[in-house]
């Protein structure tokens, strides 16, 4: 939870930072353009840091309720056999009880006859042990599997509040961003001096196999909307891109630049082809290469999926998907 607070914490700090540059007095004079620019690009860098927390939280609950589910499905056949081993052994110990001569368990026992009646009921406490070990088996399973979805229910309680803590803070800088943004547009005529939103338009480059899926896929996005924790159709956070692009390609990766960098090979820089997956910002933006030192991202919120420069900013690494 540490990380948690940490991020709420800037959270707070960042929308103080906020409310210091917004004029209310009139005593200090209008942010120039370059002013305003450099405090837009520094929150958008916050805000996508939190988004991708968001998205690794999200990407993390998945694999927990999954494997409660799959737990679920192992408990409920288990409680059925449980319950017919203690059924099947108490049925024996009645017979056993009002019979005297154990003539029911003596055909449960064996399809033939024996005259021997110390080993019938030999054969008989036999049976009521192996049944009674089963029931041991049974029991201690039970407990180790109701134990761990147990640890798993919390676990995905624990998540789910982490993740609407982030999700808290994520609208709390949109909310500044879109503050810096209406100030901008008043005092310039323009929210953004970025994308537009076109659709390309332009000459595809020819690559072949499921690279070229992953880039044919990434050029159609040009132009629609960057949006927080997305991964289509209609809108992408930078990871939701990189990940819905591969998908088109029959590949899957998880929703999160970080945990995606731990699936892919890491490459060099001279190895780069069209499909490769690039990674800025210490993990928290990634990109998709395609060729001629371009790459295709989901850059920020207000912005537009666009085709950049490779080195936009300087590059954490570059990863091939496997």
């Amino acid at each position: 939870m540490s990380s948690v607070r940490n991020l709420l914490r800037a959270v707070v700090l960042f929308g103080l930072s906020i409310g210091l540059i917004v004029p209310g007095t009139g005593v200090r004079a209008a942010p120039s353009v370059s002013e305003l620019t450099q405090q837009i690009n520094k929150s958008s860098a916050e805000l996508e840091r939190i988004v991708e927390s968001y998205n690794r939280l999200n990407e993390e609950i998945k694999t927990t309720r999954a494997a409660v589910a799959k737990l679920g499905q192992r408990i409920g056949p288990l409680e059925q056999q449980l319950a017919q081993a203690r059924s099947e052994v108490g049925r024996l110990a009645v017979t056993a009880y009002k019979t005297g001569r154990l003539r029911t368990a003596d055909i449960l026992l064996s399809p033939g006859k024996t005259d021997d009646l110390a080993g019938r009921l030999g054969a008989l406490d036999q049976l009521a042990r192996e049944r009674e070990k089963q029931i041991a088996d049974f029991d201690q399973a039970q407990r180790r599997y109701v134990a761990e979805k147990a640890q798993l229910e919390s676990a995905l309680a624990r998540q789910t509040a982490q993740a609407r803590q982030l999700a808290a803070g994520k609208k709390k800088i949109e909310a500044d961003l879109a503050k810096l943004y209406e100030l901008r547009r008043r005092a310039y005529g323009s929210a953004t001096s970025t994308s537009t939103g076109t659709a390309y338009r332009g000459s595809i480059p020819a690559v072949a196999g499921s690279a070229g899926a992953a880039v044919r896929f990434a050029y159609g996005a040009i132009g629609k909307p960057y949006v927080w924790a997305a991964d289509g159709p209609n809108g992408y956070d930078c990871s939701g891109l990189t990940l819905a692009a591969w998908r088109a390609a029959g590949r899957s990766l998880p929703h999160n630049a970080a945990m995606q960098w731990e699936r892919v090979a890491h490459i060099g820089r001279s190895a780069l082809q069209p499909g490769d997956l690039v990674f800025y910002r210490n993990l928290g933006h990634v990109a998709l290469y395609v060729g001629d030192g371009k790459v295709i991202h989901a850059p920020t919120f207000g912005e537009h999926v666009k085709l950049s420069s490779v080195d936009m900013m300087k590059p954490y690494g570059y990863g091939r998907v496997r």
